[in-house]
């Protein structure tokens, strides 16, 4: 068990301690640590002992004095120090094997693990937990979690998963539920398995552990290029999701009238698929599953709107072009060009083609570096959305962030909020 330490915060303890990256930290108190968890448990005392590792294997102990909620100030390159628990299903609609190959091997680890569902919202299938996982879950209150559902039918979970230990998601839901643990779910919705009745089912049976279970959110299954030798799957024909679309607005109006809140949630792209209007703001309740890519657009439009009625005037002298995704592009763009029509300015958004993943891959989230300097007009700087990117500033196609700048060749800026965007246009 080891906990590489990446980074140490400024102006804290472990700072001040003398302890450096590269180093990895061994135990707490004299205990075996499986993670940052069962460290915030034992460093909670006013006084921690620290055993400590150095990169050369030369081993130390240090003594941090603190008060019981100061944060030691340590950074790890991973929150699990025992390994990350990995998936043990075999999901006919896994996006991860339709992963496009030879890129870094990060992209291709399926974690469902309960850890990272706790401490970043990943969503796990509850299918890979001992009894002691649950215990550990309930004696620590590890709430709320995020369980992929998909269905609540046990044989066709079971199908759907290719596990037979998928089917009692319901008794397990319950189990944490009885504990006092909150849930938020999704459905990774495929046509023709999980949807119509299906989805009804699975409605009605999340709906009767409210308020326990928080959320039910329902995504569009994601279908790359790289689907050889993988069950044969479709997307979603125009009416399909104008179907969908309906069915849930129902559900989303009966919630509403019982409890205020619209319980369930469907991914942007049923929407736009149908061509149908979002619901308003307020039915995305808070946006609790946005992470998950639900009401993203809403979100995006709400807090554009709310800088525009705030910012009377724009400095900024810079033509900017800003890549999307095709799906996002059809909704955002009437918003641009009404501020390029206010402030008689010059920016664009840019509907970005996915050749990377394929054509039934159009979400901002997932473009690669390689496909926007593709489509990137040449006399514009450029506004990327802060999402095509990871935490090290990689592509999903492995691209750096700083290849890409100089392959660009030209200021490229970064935004990850509708009013980071404002804010960038306006020169403010």
């Amino acid at each position: 068990m080891q906990g590489k330490i990446s980074s140490i915060k400024k102006h804290s303890l472990a700072e001040a301690a003398g302890i450096h990256p590269g180093e990895t930290l061994l135990a707490a108190n004299g205990k075996k640590l499986r993670d940052i968890l069962d460290l915030s448990f034992l460093a909670a005392d006013n006084s921690v002992r620290l055993e400590l590792s150095s990169e050369d294997g030369v081993k130390r102990e240090v003594t941090i004095d603190k008060e019981p909620d100061e944060d030691l100030g340590l950074i790890f390159e991973s929150a699990v120090f025992d390994g990350i628990r990995c998936c043990a299903n075999d999901c006919i609609f896994c996006f991860v094997q339709q992963m496009i190959p030879g890129l870094r091997p990060g992209l291709y680890v399926k974690d469902d693990d309960y850890r990272l569902s706790f401490l970043y919202g990943n969503f796990v299938t509850l299918t890979n937990m001992a009894e002691a996982d649950f215990q550990r879950i309930l004696t620590t209150h590890m709430s709320p979690l995020y369980v992929s559902v998909h269905t609540t039918d046990a044989k066709l979970r079971s199908s759907m998963m290719r596990n037979e230990q998928a089917g009692g998601i319901m008794e397990r839901l319950k189990k944490l539920l009885d504990a006092g643990i909150e849930v938020h779910t999704q459905v990774v919705c495929c046509p023709g398995y999980n949807d119509g009745a299906a989805l009804a089912k699975t409605y009605r049976d999340l709906r009767s552990f409210y308020p326990g279970v928080k959320t039910m959110a329902v995504v569009p299954v994601g279908l790359t290029k790289n689907r050889t030798k993988l069950t044969r799957l479709r997307a979603f024909s125009r009416e399909e999701a104008a179907k969908l679309v309906d069915q849930v607005s129902g559900w989303q109006e009966a919630c509403r009238k019982e409890s205020g809140t619209s319980f369930i949630y469907l991914g942007d792209e049923f929407y736009l698929l149908a061509d149908k209007e979002m619901p308003p703001e307020d039915w995305y309740d808070g946006f609790p599953q946005l992470e998950n890519g639900i009401g993203l657009s809403r979100n995006f439009i709400s807090e554009w709107n709310r800088c525009a009625q705030h910012q009377a005037y724009a400095d900024g002298e810079e033509h900017y072009v800003i890549p999307v995704g095709e799906s996002a592009y059809k909704i955002i763009n009437p918003l641009l060009q009404r501020f390029n029509d206010r402030f008689h300015t010059h920016h664009e958004f840019l509907a970005v083609h996915n050749d990377f993943f394929g054509p039934l891959v159009n979400v901002t989230g997932l473009l690669t570096g390689g496909d926007i300097l593709k489509a990137l007009p040449g006399d514009k700087d450029v506004i990327l959305p802060q999402m095509t990117l990871n935490t090290d500033n990689l592509f999903l196609d492995d691209m750096p962030l700083h290849v890409f700048e100089k392959r660009c060749g030209r200021r490229v800026r970064l935004a990850e909020t509708a009013a980071d965007l404002y804010g960038l246009l306006t020169g403010i």
